[in-house]
């Protein structure tokens, strides 16, 4: 079993998901959430997303965390923030021992959803099925949890191509 913290980063909402993967290759919902930094000044803001990542990390111990790649945005200055979001998230996790994954966009929704190009709304719809929820999270939310998804279906990959490497003729070496 392994508990996954997904980031969905943003300099005024980061959205956050755990996942739990059961012994039997299924998973289950943990929790979901938004870290809001309404209108403080941009250090502020990312001391709001570092202390309540840290409070999430301690009070969940997860074993692994993983993080929505910066796209290329057209407004530099949206991206350089999201750049320093992302910075703060990840050095949450690093600093409490987690090894942190990054996944772009496209990977997290063509693992969650099947099509890379999927919108807001069909990621969320999704990750409710998945998770068998009772309503749909906020969108924030709902990226968090895909990229929590999408790192506990590339570990499970890299897990099965890892045996097949390891055996020879179908008996292990």
């Amino acid at each position: 079993m392994a508990l996954f913290l997904g980031i969905d980063p943003g300099s005024r909402v980061t959205g956050y998901g755990l996942i739990k993967q059961l012994a039997n290759q299924s998973h289950q919902y943990v929790a979901s959430g938004c870290i809001r930094t309404h209108d403080a000044a941009l250090p502020e803001r990312l001391k709001t997303i570092f202390e309540s990542l840290q409070h999430i990390i301690r009070t969940y111990q997860p074993d692994e965390m993983a993080i929505e790649k910066v796209f290329l945005a057209t407004n530099a200055d949206s991206a350089l923030k999201l750049g320093q979001a992302r910075g703060a998230a990840i050095v949450a996790g690093v600093s409490n021992g987690l090894s942190v994954a990054e996944y772009s966009a496209r990977q997290i929704k063509q693992s969650v959803v099947g099509y890379g190009g999927a919108d807001k709304n069909q990621m969320q719809q999704m990750i409710t099925q998945l998770l068998h929820l009772n309503k749909k999270p906020p969108s924030d939310a709902a990226d968090a949890l895909g990229v929590a998804f999408c790192h506990m279906h590339m570990r499970n990959q890299l897990v099965k191509m890892d045996g097949v490497r390891n055996t020879v003729r179908g008996r292990w070496r």
